[in-house]
């Protein structure tokens, strides 16, 4: 099943910029990303209690996605101040390990920034007893190439560009490719740093099929979570990345808009082929998100996303995290609080919550369809 695109293409674009339209992209909390242990009772920012439909008790564990974590802590003290007798705990990890954990029934569903392969989809057989696991998109994201270079505000690059300073084959940010893209801006002869993240992740996922995609042939390996370029400076989680890069001069790397927002750091523009280049915003995010295909079958709902779009406005770095969960054989003791919390995540109000802190809402007409499946678990 694909989402249309017709006319109503363009009805979903328009209706996915209604929803981030009006909401704040200021940066906003502390310099303090890790996620906190469990639901608390304090103040939320989102639904009122009234609007969030408890059922089930007790500990849902989960672990996965670092690009999501600050989604999660948005959601879990929400929902934990409306349903007191269940508790949330999320673990990040990274992608890889949250799938891993997953399929090893250590956490009740995983975040993932890339849709389950077909060897793990097998393997979750062996937890999801009558079923397997199926991806549930949930949080709508964009890839924010974060830098620190003084006296650059407003720094362009295209995926060729990327690709070459990820793999070490740019090293100077005065280099001819980069001032080509950037004219009358003053740049350094200064060495880049870059810096990927260490841990299995599927942002680095997302990131390298944009250069296979975009790079022009300049990078030259399988987009994966595990990196692959050479050189470059190693940090565990979105977190840290945004942490060195806020330290560091002359620095680059690739974190989740929120980090980059919550950190205060710079985000380059992405020169697409469009007529101009495309800045790192979540309505920008939002039109490429309106025009995804549903890759998955039955209820799972995987999306291709066109990481090399030229249209007008669209951000081509995006990344939507799934929830991992199984469609049969969930444990039946939090098998009723599960699909409660991922209601209210996928609701209006849930997705309205995360679109304030600079993730993305999805498009209603994928939201529909997430909504649908979640009263089908078993």
């Amino acid at each position: 099943m694909k989402l249309q695109r017709n006319a109503r293409t363009k009805a979903l674009a328009i209706g996915a910029m209604a929803l981030v339209g009006s909401l704040s992209l200021s940066a906003c909390g502390s310099d303090d990303n890790t996620p906190s242990s469990s639901a608390s009772g304090g103040s939320a920012s989102g639904a009122p209690a009234a609007q969030i439909a408890c059922a089930g008790k007790g500990q849902l564990l989960a672990a996965g996605s670092t690009a999501q974590s600050n989604a999660i802590d948005i959601w879990k003290n929400a929902y934990g101040s409306a349903c007191s007798g269940t508790t949330i705990t999320y673990g990040g990890g990274g992608s890889g390990a949250g799938v891993q954990q997953f399929n090893q029934g250590k956490v009740t569903f995983a975040g993932s920034d890339s849709a389950l392969k077909p060897a793990e989809v097998d393997a979750s057989k062996a937890i999801c007893k009558t079923g397997q696991g199926i991806d549930l998109p949930m949080v709508g994201g964009l890839i924010s190439i974060v830098y620190n270079v003084d006296g650059v505000d407003n720094l362009v690059l295209d995926g060729p560009t990327l690709a070459k300073i990820f793999d070490s084959q740019i090293t100077k940010w005065n280099d001819p490719a980069i001032a080509k893209l950037n004219p009358g801006v003053t740049l350094p002869d200064a060495d880049i740093q870059a810096f990927h993240r260490s841990d299995d992740s599927g942002t680095t996922d997302n990131l390298t099929k944009y250069l296979s995609k975009a790079g022009g042939g300049a990078w030259s390996y399988p987009s994966g979570k595990t990196w692959a370029g050479k050189g470059g400076q190693s940090a565990n989680g979105s977190a840290g990345l945004a942490a060195q890069v806020k330290q560091v001069k002359n620095s680059i790397s690739y974190v989740e808009l929120s980090y980059a927002q919550t950190n205060s750091l710079k985000s380059a523009s992405i020169a697409t082929g469009a007529s101009k280049p495309v800045a790192a915003t979540a309505e920008n995010a939002a039109n490429t998100f309106a025009k995804a295909q549903i890759a998955g079958t039955g209820s799972d709902l995987a999306l291709t996303l066109d990481y090399a779009t030229k249209d007008e406005g669209s951000y081509p770095l995006v990344l939507v995290t799934y929830e991992i969960v199984c469609d049969k054989g969930n444990k039946a003791d939090t098998l009723d609080a599960l699909k409660s919390f991922l209601t209210y995540t996928i609701s209006d109000n849930g997705q309205q919550a995360i679109g304030a802190k600079g993730y993305v809402p999805l498009p209603k007409e994928l939201a529909s369809k997430v909504q649908a499946v979640i009263p089908t678990l078993a």
